[in-house]
């Protein structure tokens, strides 16, 4: 099918409300598109770019993990939590006992992302996959009730406060197993010769427009592209996450979405994938760029250290797993004793490597702010 005579869907009066059926998506899809084609070329190659980067950085799972943390705090702050990045990284107990439940939702979320990479090995991206996921994202904290691990029984909604004024309405929970059902065919349909990147666009668009779960469907469909990514190979680690530039594009983002369901344009949607794809791809071989840099600097830094430079680089490689520390942080698994772990921070503040926080004389915490500024300007 030519994407100019796709149709998305029809509205479907139900009781009171009209809702939005979407059509089936596991058939082919072709275009005539130039800038489709171009933009298509552009984002394949930046793709292969941050790929590369993904395999010539030392140790890049460290590095990775703080990808997945940014991940997980922008994603949940486009659904409303109030976490920034530094207090993802300390422990609930540091936390205001006011954002406790919003820190929870972010670390849920890491904890998803985690297992559902680690499960690609032996489960391919599927319902079952997604359930699971959507069970630990929502595991002891404020959405609990809304049937974790399982799609939706009842109609839900998007914007307004009831049906009545709500923004969009998504099918009938009656319909939603059918329409999973053919989204996973349609991620699994070797016959069908889509190109990968528009797949996944097409696809997220499906999940998001299904909006088979009563919570955590924004959370979900966006891990789904990462997921999609490395399990087709586009992607040997999890180094991709469009979280970033869609809060910073929401408007435009939701706009896209509304174009295919009231105007059937599904180009209008595959176009701004793409972009957002480029411009993410790029960010992110700008951020191993920088750790390259900064792993440079930090290197030659602890040789300066002398005797001591062998402890030096444990807990410069132990920073970047852990970016904010206290004294007590790194003891055991540094293997030092209290003295030599508070001489060494010491000598880690006075050259700059870290900061103190928080002006207390006792439970100090240290941030090593040139990593964390990465994560930040990128």
């Amino acid at each position: 099918m030519n994407i100019k005579e796709f149709k998305s869907g029809i509205l479907r009066q139900e009781y009171q409300y009209k809702s939005f059926l979407p059509n089936h998506i596991n058939h082919t899809f072709t275009w005539d598109d130039p800038q489709i084609n171009t933009m298509l070329e552009s984002a394949t190659r930046a793709l292969g770019e941050l790929n590369a980067f993904t395999m010539i950085v030392p140790n890049v799972d460290m590095f990775i993990q703080m990808h997945i943390t940014k991940e997980a705090n922008t994603s949940s702050k486009i659904e409303g939590t109030k976490t920034e990045m530094d207090e993802v990284l300390i422990s609930k107990e540091q936390i205001n006992p006011e954002k406790r439940d919003d820190w929870q939702e972010v670390r849920n979320y890491i904890d998803a992302m985690n297992y559902a990479v680690k499960e690609l090995e032996n489960l391919p991206i599927s319902n079952r996959l997604f359930k699971k996921i959507h069970e630990i994202l929502l595991n002891s904290v404020r959405g609990e009730s809304k049937q974790p691990g399982e799609f939706r029984k009842s109609q839900n909604w998007i914007g307004g406060v009831s049906l009545a004024t709500a923004y969009f309405i998504p099918p009938h929970f009656n319909e939603v197993s059918e329409l999973m059902s053919d989204l996973e065919m349609f991620l699994h349909n070797e016959e069908i010769f889509v190109p990968h990147l528009i797949k996944i666009a097409i696809a997220h668009y499906q999940f998001e427009t299904i909006h088979p779960f009563l919570d955590g469907n924004g959370r979900i469909g966006r891990l789904m592209i990462t997921l999609y990514l490395v399990g087709n190979g586009l992607l040997k680690k999890p180094s991709l996450y469009l979280s970033d530039f869609i809060e910073k594009n929401k408007s435009v983002y939701y706009e896209a979405l509304t174009l295919v369901r009231t105007n059937h344009d599904l180009a209008h949607w595959i176009k701004f994938f793409l972009e957002a794809v480029i411009n993410t791809a790029n960010s992110g071989i700008k951020t191993f760029q920088d750790i390259l840099s900064l792993k440079q600097e930090m290197d030659a830094l602890a040789i300066g250290f002398g005797k001591k430079a062998h402890n030096a680089s444990k807990l410069i490689e132990y920073l970047y797993q852990k970016p904010i520390i206290s004294i007590s942080d790194i003891i055991e698994p540094l293997e030092m004793s209290k003295p030599t772990a508070n001489t060494l921070v010491k000598e880690f503040e006075s050259k700059g490597i870290l900061k103190e926080v928080t002006g207390y004389q006792r439970n100090k915490l240290f941030v090593f702010e040139k990593y964390l500024d990465i994560y930040s300007q990128n």
